[in-house]
């Protein structure tokens, strides 16, 4: 006969271990055996930006971007793209600016009171816009740079330079000359795979596609998805071009005025009137007039 105490201990102890969570990412396919939080590397939690102590710049932001996926931030010049980028790869200090609210989480850990290059070894690194790359410096010699931090040896970074060369054979044949006499499509190449070099988790990507031919564009986009789906680098794209934006990427954000105004899939996104109207001109299935866009009347409902 069982003793009633020990039964009783028993049904304690089965009611307070959880049981194996077998929820999966709705969108991501990870497994989040432990939180729904390990399903993002990056979580982006209710941050305000002021510059000089006076401007408020971004007000309330959250986002998410789940492991392995890429994430469209979207929005008109001077909607606060850039300083979320900033805000998250901690530059914001160079521009007298700063995170007064919220919180940051990469990787599972606050990241906010890191220094840039701790956060690049960590494995989160951005690509600025207008492709910023060392002018007086080769093509290699710029690429190599971004192995600053790396302490894993020549051979492995020789590895990874094979790889990058790889992903973009055009700068393997340019690799001797000049970056400041090269293309700006080959510039931008240059950008990325200097941030390859590091070895990233995930790139914060602002603008690719800032004047750039439609053609070296779309190669661009395409490179991107191949890192995505091939070395598992995670990516969010602060983006003018709506439409290159939404058909790479998997979910979007709409910043206005430093503020999201609409977020979900991309797809949905896409196909949203307001969205097409707003950014493409485009309403009813129609093309129309710049004139004709009501872009006071969108923005006047979206930031009510």
């Amino acid at each position: 006969m069982s003793n009633p105490a020990n039964t009783d201990g028993k049904a304690k102890e089965a009611a307070a271990t959880p049981p194996p969570s077998d929820i999966s990412a709705a969108d991501g396919g990870v497994r989040a055996s432990h939180s729904l939080d390990a399903a993002n590397i990056l979580s982006v939690n209710n941050i305000e930006v002021v510059y000089n102590h006076v401007i408020l710049v971004l007000k309330g932001v959250s986002l998410d971007v789940p492991r392995g996926r890429i994430v469209a931030l979207l929005g008109a010049n001077g909607a606060g793209k850039t300083t979320t980028l900033k805000a998250i790869s901690n530059l914001l200090q160079s521009e007298r600016g700063e995170v007064t609210k919220g919180a940051i989480m990469f990787d599972g850990a606050e990241v906010h009171s890191l220094s840039p290059n701790e956060l690049v070894r960590r494995g989160c690194i951005q690509v600025m816009e207008g492709r910023r790359c060392f002018a007086h410096l080769t093509i290699e010699e710029n690429l190599l740079t971004g192995a600053f931090t790396r302490r894993d040896g020549a051979a492995a970074i020789r590895r990874d330079l094979d790889l990058v060369y790889g992903y973009f054979p055009r700068l393997k044949e340019r690799r001797s000359a000049t970056a400041g006499y090269t293309s700006g499509g080959e510039q931008q190449m240059c950008a990325v795979g200097r941030a390859l070099m590091s070895r990233p988790k995930m790139i914060l990507l602002d603008e690719p596609s800032m004047g750039l031919a439609p053609q070296i564009v779309e190669e661009i986009f395409d490179i991107v998805k191949n890192l995505n789906e091939k070395e598992g680098v995670s990516f969010l794209l602060a983006e003018q071009n709506t439409h290159m934006a939404l058909k790479y990427a998997g979910y979007g954000y709409i910043l206005e005025n430093g503020r999201v105004v609409m977020d979900g899939k991309a797809s949905a996104l896409a196909e949203n009137e307001d969205v097409k109207e707003f950014y493409l001109g485009i309403a009813e299935g129609k093309r129309k007039s710049f004139r004709n866009v009501k872009h006071y009347k969108r923005r006047k409902r979206w930031l009510a």
